[in-house]
């Protein structure tokens, strides 16, 4: 498996956290970023905590995480305007 970067803040590379998703330059794994979120943590708490992440790199995380979702989960099919999502 090679090194793939995801978007401007995000990697996956075998040689780093066994091929874990992390946040490019970082040991930080964005699985982990996320889930101290989802357990209330704000993004301040956050760069606070990792301040080797930029609040940029972890809405990035948060918009990846968010379009995964919509991908696997697309829900049901409505005719007519598309809705637009704001994910922060």
């Amino acid at each position: 498996m090679k090194r793939v970067e995801i978007g401007k803040h995000l990697v996956v590379d075998p040689k780093v956290c066994h091929g874990k998703m992390t946040f490019k330059g970082t040991r930080v794994p964005v699985s982990t970023v996320l889930t101290f979120l989802s357990m209330g943590d704000s993004l301040d708490d956050i760069t606070r905590n990792w301040p080797e992440l930029s609040r940029e790199a972890v809405e990035e995380a948060i918009r990846w995480a968010a379009d995964l979702v919509h991908e696997r989960y697309p829900g049901k099919k409505k005719t007519g305007k598309p809705r637009e999502f704001a994910y922060i």
